[in-house]
This record gives C-alpha cells, sequence and structure tokens, in this order.
C-alpha cells in the first residue's frame, strides 16, 4: 500500500489524469474507469516510484500504458466528440481559459473534435505537451520514445489541426 503522502499528491493529478483519459478513450465512463485502474496500479506499485522523481509524469506514463494495454487493443467505431461529451460545468481541459462565452465554447467543442480526429500517438503527445505542460522531455519519457520523435509528432499534430480548423481565422493558427 502506498503511503500516504504519496497517495495525497498523487490525487493532485486527478483531473489532469481524467482529462487526458477522456481524450484517449472519447468516453466518460472509460475515462473514468481507466482513472481509477491508473490509480490502482499506482498505489499498488507506489514502491517502484523513486522518491524526489516527478510523480506527475510517473501517474501519466502509467495512464498511457493502461491504455495501451486494455483499451487501445479494443475495437470500437471511430467516435467523436460531441457537443455533450464537453461538459462545460466542468473543469475545462484548458486550464487557464477564461469564462467561456458562446464562441468560446464553439471553439473549444471544434478543437475537441479536431483533436478526436487525431491518431493516438499525437493526440497524447499533443495534449502532454501543450495542455498539460509537460517538457519534451517528460513527455518523451512519458511516451517511451525519442525527443526527436516528440518533437516530429508535435509538429505533425498540429500541422493536422490546421486541416482540421482552416475554417477559423489566422489568429488560431500558430
Amino acid at each position: 500500500m502506498a503511503d500516504p503522502e504519496l497517495q495525497r499528491q498523487a490525487l493532485e493529478h486527478l483531473n489532469a489524469l481524467y482529462n487526458l483519459a477522456v481524450y484517449l478513450t472519447r468516453n466518460g465512463a472509460e475515462a473514468e474507469d481507466l482513472v481509477q485502474e491508473t490509480y490502482l496500479r499506482a498505489f499498488r506499485f507506489s514502491h517502484r516510484f523513486q522518491a524526489g522523481t516527478n510523480l506527475r509524469a510517473w501517474m501519466f506514463q502509467i495512464l498511457r500504458n493502461t491504455f495501451l494495454t486494455f483499451y487501445r487493443h479494443r475495437e470500437r467505431e471511430p467516435a467523436f466528440l460531441d457537443e455533450g461529451d464537453l461538459d462545460t460545468d466542468k473543469e475545462t481541459m484548458f486550464h487557464d481559459a477564461p469564462d467561456k462565452d458562446g464562441a468560446s465554447v464553439e471553439a473549444e467543442t471544434d478543437l475537441g473534435r479536431a483533436l478526436a480526429r487525431l491518431p493516438e500517438e499525437f493526440r497524447t503527445i499533443l495534449i502532454l505537451a501543450e495542455v498539460e505542460g509537460f517538457p519534451l522531455e517528460e513527455v518523451a519519457q512519458i511516451m517511451a520514445c525519442p525527443l526527436g520523435t516528440v518533437k516530429s509528432r508535435i509538429f505533425r499534430a498540429k500541422e493536422r489541426l490546421r486541416g482540421f480548423l482552416k475554417d477559423y481565422g489566422e489568429e488560431f493558427r500558430g
């Protein structure tokens, strides 16, 4: 069993882990199950966590590995985010986003749909780096791939998003 301090610190990342889980599974109930399994594994294997290292990155790595093990291999029909999937009463995946007006909600919904269209390896890296704010070196650690691959996938993900969101003005490109 994990010590209480590790449990407390791990629970500080619950919302961020859930946000990534929603974008990986594209389903709120499956995302909750994925996060629950992530915490079960983290607490079961807490003896493997090295004190003084990045707990947040370790938790994200467990979530991603759990997703790959249990969820990715299941055959599902392609799913796209619907307006109902982005519950605007809950914390947004964009942590520092200002209060939303109608146009902001529409833009976030469109961005969510565009993100859902990205392949998992692009979507996950982009969310970890651009939304969660992980340094690229930590993203590489979480994704278990070289730093150059992370940079390449971020570039390619942004290029695809630009294509998906081409109807937006230049202020949304960058």
